[in-house]
């Protein structure tokens, strides 16, 4: 049975009540809200939060799930909500959904109710439970990781999108087994938010670096070393910027926009990619603009980027170049980067051709600060 109140992590989960209707509707209406909880009705007034708490909660309840109103223990005031749906009996498993007011955010609100209630489900028989998040709803991601919950994959076009369409969404999973706590990252986040030596700065990119990406990537010469060598559209490089904080929760790439550290302007990107876990192994790659370049900008973003990556668990980096990119092939040998082989054939080329690639690794004994 699930009990109509649970009191854990510094947070109340009861019954949705009618007075707390004016709260459930100022939440609802939000913004934030409205975009990223599927299903959520537009306009959201006090006479739809009345329906929610009055047949909505119960109907969840019925069908074998729960819908609790998240408080805040010493006042009793709405805080958010959270629940279980989806609910699989003979596979033990079940997903969980939430939402926090916009008075409660940034406090762990979420992460607190997600945990209360996942301890009380796996307590009570639960195996799996699961949080489907959108893309970009990062902080919702966060609150995921937070509660223990790891990245499994993505659902590709799992829920639709008001006004017509698909969106996909990301899963995150906990076990009844896993360890207690946070989900370990594989790509902490940066020391106060970037990198820097004072000449340059790295720092994640985010969806104000499209026109410069654009920009970027569209360079003939920058084209000429992408995979495939083809110029991008604009809403690849939207999507990338858009999504570059989830793929770095996920654990899958770290995408950087480098800046001059004096003006503050967009010099280029570079990006490490972890595409062996398992060996602790990591690709990188960089570009900067033409008004950035000849002025060592690129080493600076390499060293730094090296010195992260080792700095948070990584033991082993590779970058690949053309043949004939002779200015990258310094970049990486000036960081402490030494060629390991030529690999023939290994890149889709221009026309259906293959190139060649010259593959270079790097040892965090390698670098010159560490000899």
């Amino acid at each position: 049975m699930t009990p109509e109140v649970i009191e854990a992590h510094g947070v109340r989960l009861r019954l949705f009540r009618l007075d707390d209707a004016a709260d459930t509707a100022a939440a609802c209406a939000d913004p934030l809200t409205q975009r990223f909880i599927s299903g959520m009705p537009d306009p959201y007034t006090e006479e739809t939060a009345r329906w929610w708490i009055t047949e909505g909660a119960p109907a969840a309840w019925a069908s074998g799930g729960s819908a609790y109103a998240i408080a805040d223990p010493a006042t009793d005031r709405l805080l958010g909500g959270v629940g279980l749906s989806q609910v699989v009996p003979y596979r033990a498993q079940a997903e969980i959904g939430y939402w926090v007011a916009p008075w409660a955010r940034g406090r762990g609100v979420a992460s607190a109710a997600t945990r209360a209630l996942a301890g009380h489900a796996f307590a009570t028989g639960t195996a799996r439970l699961e949080v489907l998040t959108h893309p970009e709803n990062t902080a919702s991601q966060r609150v995921a990781l937070a509660a223990g919950f790891r990245h499994e994959g993505v659902r590709r076009s799992a829920t639709p999108v008001r006004g017509g369409g698909w969106h996909d969404l990301i899963a995150w999973v906990r076990l009844a087994d896993d360890p207690p706590g946070a989900a370990a990252r594989l790509l902490p986040d940066l020391p106060d938010g970037r990198l820097t030596d004072g000449v340059v700065t790295l720092r994640r990119l985010g969806p104000d670096d499209v026109a410069a990406m654009y920009r970027l990537h569209t360079r003939p010469e920058v084209v000429a070393n992408r995979v495939p060598p083809a110029p991008p559209t604009r809403a690849a490089i939207e999507r990338r910027c858009l999504k570059a904080e989830s793929h770095w929760l996920a654990g899958g790439s770290a995408d950087f926009a480098v800046l001059d550290a004096a003006t503050g302007a967009v010099a280029g990107g570079c990006a490490l990619v972890y595409d062996e876990p398992s060996t602790g192994q990591a690709m990188l790659g960089y570009s900067l603009l033409p008004e950035a370049r000849g002025r060592g900008l690129a080493t600076r973003t390499v060293r730094l980027l090296a010195g992260w990556a080792f700095g948070v668990g990584l033991a082993r980096l590779w970058a690949g170049t053309r043949p004939e990119n002779v200015a990258s092939q310094r970049v990486l040998e000036k960081v402490g980067f030494r060629r390991e082989g030529l690999a023939r054939g290994r890149l889709p080329g221009p026309d259906g051709t293959r190139v060649d690639s010259v593959l270079y690794g790097l040892l965090a004994t390698d670098l010159p600060s560490a000899r």
